[in-house]
């Protein structure tokens, strides 16, 4: 079949495909001619697919616009309840069950064409009929290969599917990249801004998956009185102004931002776009990518996850029609799009995200059936990012763009949400001021020494590792570490630095750590001269499973990563909060990476804008921009840059000396036994004594 078809709602050859393959799907149930077990499989598939032809008929029509809170609940649950925990050990969805009935190869195979089919419910929501069409195609060509007396060849499945991957790629990677700069595209921001926030009914019309975590938090924003909901919102778009403002960028010459949200925040992100529009910029938002686009994470405009073990399940199906060709043909694609969209992509500022915590840690099932990316797959998709992101950066100048973050809680955090949230709220509005002064102590102290010594708690931790820091060649103008306040990242605070590879050697081990939502049991990494060399965790029973869980989710495939920065976190308050409430292992990174010294694996936090010159309040410029990998960015590009940054952070009380050493080898401590005992930093030891 030649995928090569350009769709449009007004189309008539859509509507007439669409027509043609919805009638041939109605048909199924009735029909014998696949046998079993797959002929289960295809029943219940293209029941899902009609089930989803009503649904766009319904959207439509608007006949679920009177319908109560509890029937658009029931509704949405039934939705995505054979992906539910309850029900996802009977699911085609699930590897394990899929490969159980219908072999290793081809249930892997078919449990993907499932997946992909159930992106039809945006479809449906958003009166998408050429993508539903583009779907239900592939999945009746994937159908009419079982009619056959004997099974299809696996290779010959495969085939279809690359070929539906490959001759939709400029379809489907143009639609994602418009929904992120076309007004046009304003499905998410329309409900947002213009609906009835008190009704919660509000919630359903998006089409994901709708918890108690959406509707108890929508209910709670609101409780809350229009000036609070305002001080979050500037809170919130004054964090990206002052990011322009801190690295003396003209915010002006720029027309459009993306945010990155969560479900039932609206009354705080309509604030936060009429600020944004206020500045003169254009937001927009974006779904959870899919297809060609998906991610290893979930990331843009998202809600809960319906099961964490399905995200896991299916992170890697590229597995199944990444190859280099496929690649060469993305990368061209891209060109062609960023070329088409090259204004527009130049007034781009940079992406706000409001992240969220809370929700339940996620260790997941390690599964043989599903789909795993080969170790040459692995270089090719390093390979991809890479490029990619070259190419992005050649249309958005990351030397003149910016980015704010900031996260509160979701109602799963437990029965003291609400008091979370509040202490959350103040955590986010410390006083920058205080944060600045203490903190430029501590860079003072910093910047007269050779290397940093970090040491665990010896009862604790293992960590034992020296941290090589740049040189400076006017210390009346330069300065090694960045001051880092509540401007890009919420809440202050922190000092960092890209720190020099050579000399820079040692373990780094934490007793638990989540990243990206996974946790880390006893994560061990061993650095020699900057670079990753050994490393380990006691997540499974097997020390091969524990080493591939890190070079998926911290190294991100790639054979070693070096260490892109090193910092000291100085939000006691909020390694405070975090303890008295027992939530340490449900904040995120964001907050956790400011609660004790931290070490990023990847790309420096400069990475593609170490060309321009950052400073800090002191007026002292920002050195240590880059290192001995980031600095092949001239000659080298391909070899720069690691497209990923990953903070490990070591709490307090693991934390038994961070000690600044000068070229004689004399030491100036600054934290000893998990508090800080530099002159002038003793302030930061209150919360733990109000504790």
């Amino acid at each position: 079949m030649d995928y090569r078809v350009l769709f449009s709602e007004e189309n008539e050859a859509c509507q007439e495909r669409y027509a043609l393959v919805m009638e041939r799907i109605l048909r199924l149930e009735g029909e014998d001619t696949v046998r079993e077990p797959f002929r289960d499989y295809f029943v219940r598939t293209g029941a899902f697919i009609k089930k989803m032809d009503q649904l766009y008929t319904m959207v439509e029509s608007g006949d679920m616009a009177g319908w109560s809170l509890e029937a658009l609940a029931d509704f949405n649950r039934s939705l995505y309840e054979d992906i539910l925990e309850e029900n996802y050990g009977s699911s085609y969805a699930n590897p394990s069950w899929a490969v159980s009935r219908l072999g290793q190869d081809i249930g892997r195979l078919l449990s993907f064409v499932y997946t992909e089919m159930r992106t039809m419910i945006v479809y449906a929501y958003e009166g998408r009929k050429s993508d539903m069409t583009m779907a239900a195609e592939l999945f009746m060509e994937i159908y009419s290969c079982f009619e056959a007396d004997e099974l299809p060849d696996y290779k010959a499945l495969k085939k279809i599917v690359y070929w539906y991957m490959s001759d939709y790629s400029d379809v489907t990677m143009e639609y994602f990249l418009r929904e992120q700069m076309d007004d046009q595209l304003s499905f998410l921001k329309d409900i947002i801004c213009t609906e009835d926030l008190s009704d919660l009914r509000y919630l359903y019309r998006y089409g994901e998956y709708i918890s108690e975590n959406e509707l108890k938090l929508a209910a709670y924003l609101n409780t809350l009185p229009q000036a609070d909901i305002e001080a979050m919102a500037d809170t919130f778009v004054d964090g990206f102004v002052r990011g322009y403002e801190v690295s003396r960028m003209d915010l002006s010459k720029k027309d459009s931002v993306c945010l990155r949200a969560y479900l039932g925040f609206e009354r705080v992100l309509r604030a936060s776009i009429q600020k944004f529009e206020a500045l003169g910029l254009s937001v927009h938002l974006f779904r959870n990518p899919g297809g060609i686009n998906k991610k290893t994470v979930r990331y843009g405009f998202i809600g809960t996850s319906p099961n964490p073990q399905y995200d896991y399940d299916h992170r890697q199906d590229n597995a199944l029609y990444m190859d280099k060709a496929l690649n060469e043909r993305r990368l061209a694609v891209l060109r062609v799009i960023y070329e088409k969209y090259k204004p527009v992509l130049a007034g781009f500022a940079g992406p706000a995200v409001l992240e969220v915590f809370g929700e339940e840690p996620f260790v997941p099932v390690v599964k043989a059936e599903r789909l795993q990316l080969s170790e040459k797959q692995q270089k090719l998709l390093v390979d991809y990012n890479n490029q990619s992101a070259l190419l992005s950066n050649r249309y958005m100048d990351k030397n003149n763009m910016s980015f704010t973050i900031i996260a509160y809680p979701l109602p799963e955090i437990g029965d003291d949400f609400e008091a979370i949230f509040k202490e959350t709220v103040r955590i986010n509005t410390l006083d920058n001021d205080l944060y600045t002064r203490i903190q430029q102590t501590i860079i003072d102290a910093l910047d007269q020494a050779e290397y940093v010594h970090v040491r665990g708690a010896r009862e604790k931790n293992s960590t034992d590792i020296r941290v090589q820091l740049h040189a400076l060649t006017d210390s009346a103008s330069q300065s090694k570490f960045e001051n880092c306040v509540a401007d890009v990242n919420i809440p202050a605070g922190e000092v960092f630095t890209s720190p020099v590879l050579k000399g820079t050697s040692g373990i780094i081990n934490v007793s638990s750590v989540y990243l990206s939502g996974y946790n880390f049991a006893n994560l061990s990494i061993v650095l020699e001269d900057g670079m990753v060399k050994e490393y380990t965790c006691d997540n499974f029973g097997e020390a091969a499973e524990n080493r591939r869980y890190i070079k998926e989710n911290i190294l991100m495939n790639h054979d070693t990563l070096p260490l892109g920065e090193f910092a000291i976190g100085t939000n006691t308050t909020a390694y405070v909060m975090a303890n008295k409430y027992h939530i340490v292992h449900k904040l995120p990174t964001l907050i956790v990476e400011k609660m004790g010294p931290h070490f990023a694996l990847g790309d420096t936090c400069y990475s593609r804008a170490e060309d321009h010159k950052v400073y800090n309040p002191d007026g002292k410029e920002i050195i240590a921009r880059e290192n001995e990998v980031s600095a092949l960015r001239i000659e080298a590009p391909e070899k720069a840059y690691f497209s990923c940054h990953t903070d490990i952070t070591i709490p307090y009380d693991e934390i038994g000396e961070i000690a600044a050493v000068r070229a004689d080898g004399s030491r100036i401590e600054i934290i000893r036994d998990g508090r800080f005992v530099l002159e002038g930093t003793e302030g930061l030891n209150a919360p733990f004594e109000l504790a």
